[in-house]
């Protein structure tokens, strides 16, 4: 045998470029994918990754892959990868392509995947015409997690939730996604494909292209759906699972081109260049004046995290985000969680504030600092909740005999009847507003001004909300017999 092999002679096949060397596999069986015996999953990983080669697009593509068996791609593809939840895969392709527009994105999902947790995601990214390229694998059965009916199962195929066979009458018929798709003016090239056989995968290789090739073009959405052999779940040897998908899954899923519109379709216009950061404030309606006061560093390290709870209607979400954005304005770092029940009024409604020196981990408010409850109600949900040492503001006149605390600040005061009294009780909420600023010296009174005129956008309720933060104050301060406590800062 000769050292050297001829021209004429050298292997044609061999593994892709864009393919890593070996594959993770927890340190054992480096050279070996996670795929099953005779899974077309292995097949079309191929493919693709023949195509990306022969297109020379490596280093531009971006594959975006789910839950699913599509969730091991990063371990082959030395591309750009994502990895998403279940599903979502056509929504952060669209992100990526839409941020990177000079990228080459593609989504590889399941059946059990993109036609059923997914369908909405698939149909509106086809709808819109978004310029990805899609590929669809239909097994027709759910392959990772036990063999489950998934939307593109056959009518009468046993799974582990049709033991009796899929039936119409209360299973509904599989869905044919190629071809609802075509019913959309949006997508530029759907068709669909099999790996049944040697001449149906060549034919598998040439749609994935061009679907590649499209989208190399900015002519739009692509997807192929590709027939893909699953022996381990449908229990078949890989030779018999590949008859099936020729001889049996073309009949229920015809193959063919379902759209094609490459020829009169135009290139997208080019995306325009992002504005200047200097220009987003002017673009966003952001108002650039700075805040009222700076905070000053001997103010020392802040972790303040407050619960806001009562009725709908009751003002609790802006009393939350007017604590929030005056936080924002004093330079500490913020989040705002609102919680509401879907009634307009009297309702549950509560959100979680915290105000930090720090950045911030997590806008849950388990415990607290503080806790505003504007009825009795949240103060029973919520006051075991408080952390020794913190504040509670009641809107009531007194505090529950059985609600009692010896280990925190309690406050009981008719927020909404003070406010009554300044000409509207809607103003109760600032009147707790400005109970939390005296009583415990949170933030300065001219930067929650500030930020309440940033928010409050009529000039009669801004004052009428300006005396309530001032009634509030001089409430607490009447009935104070010992200086405000800083629960908050360490």
């Amino acid at each position: 045998m000769p050292d050297t092999i001829p021209a004429n002679m050298k292997p044609v096949h061999g593994k892709a470029e864009c393919l890593y060397e070996s594959y993770f596999r927890k340190g054992e069986n480096p050279h070996q994918t996670h795929y099953c015996p005779g899974c077309g999953h292995g097949v079309a990983l191929k493919l693709l990754a023949e195509a990306i080669d022969e297109l020379g697009i490596r280093d531009r593509v971006i594959i975006v892959s789910p839950v699913g068996c599509s969730v091991f791609l990063y371990y082959y593809f030395d591309t750009g990868n994502v990895q998403v939840a279940h599903g979502r895969a056509p929504a952060v392709a669209t992100g990526l392509k839409r941020s990177r527009p000079d990228a080459i994105v593609v989504s590889y999902q399941g059946d059990g995947d993109l036609a059923a947790i997914g369908s909405a995601e698939i149909l509106h990214a086809a709808n819109r015409g978004e310029s990805i390229t899609s590929i669809f694998m239909n097994n027709a059965i759910y392959g990772m997690t036990g063999g489950q009916m998934a939307p593109t199962t056959p009518l009468g195929k046993k799974t582990t939730t049709t033991p009796f066979g899929r039936a119409s009458h209360k299973d509904g018929y599989p869905i044919h996604i190629s071809e609802m798709l075509s019913a959309l003016d949006g997508p530029v090239y759907l068709e669909r494909v099999a790996l049944g056989n040697v001449k149906q995968i060549l034919g598998a290789k040439r749609a994935i292209r061009k679907a590649l090739e499209n989208q190399m073009k900015g002519l739009g959405f692509s997807l192929v759906e590709v027939l893909s052999p699953c022996p381990t779940i449908w229990r078949m040897d890989p030779v018999e699972a590949q008859r099936h998908v020729r001889e049996f899954m073309t009949t229920v899923y015809p193959l063919g081109v379902k759209c094609d519109r490459t020829a009169q379709t135009q290139p997208k216009p080019a995306p325009a260049p992002p504005p200047p950061l200097e220009e987003l404030p002017r673009l966003l309606r952001i108002p650039l004046e700075e805040g009222p006061v700076q905070r000053a560093q001997a103010a020392g390290e802040v972790d303040c995290r407050i619960k806001v709870a009562g009725f709908g209607g009751q003002g609790v979400l802006l009393l939350g985000q007017l604590i929030a954005e005056a936080g924002m304005d004093y330079g500490l770092d913020v989040s705002w969680l609102p919680s509401y029940g879907p009634e307009m009024r009297s309702g549950t409604s509560n959100c979680h504030v915290r105000l930090c020196s720090r950045p911030i981990d997590s806008p849950l408010v388990s415990r607290s600092h503080v806790l505003i409850a504007l009825n009795e109600p949240s103060l029973r949900k919520f006051l075991s909740f408080v952390l020794p040492g913190g504040t509670v503001l009641y809107n009531g006149t007194e505090i529950p005999e059985d609600l009692r605390r010896g280990d925190v600040a309690l406050y009981a005061l008719p927020f909404f009847e003070i406010a009554d009294k300044e000409g509207a009780a809607k103003a109760g909420n600032i009147v707790a507003l400005g109970a939390l600023l005296e009583a415990t010296r949170l933030l300065p009174a001219e930067v929650v001004d500030h930020a309440m005129a940033r928010l409050i956008k009529s000039e009669k309720w801004l004052e009428i909300d300006r005396r309530a933060l001032s009634r509030g104050m001089e409430a607490i301060r009447s009935m104070r017999t010992q200086p405000a406590k800083e629960p908050c800062h360490a």
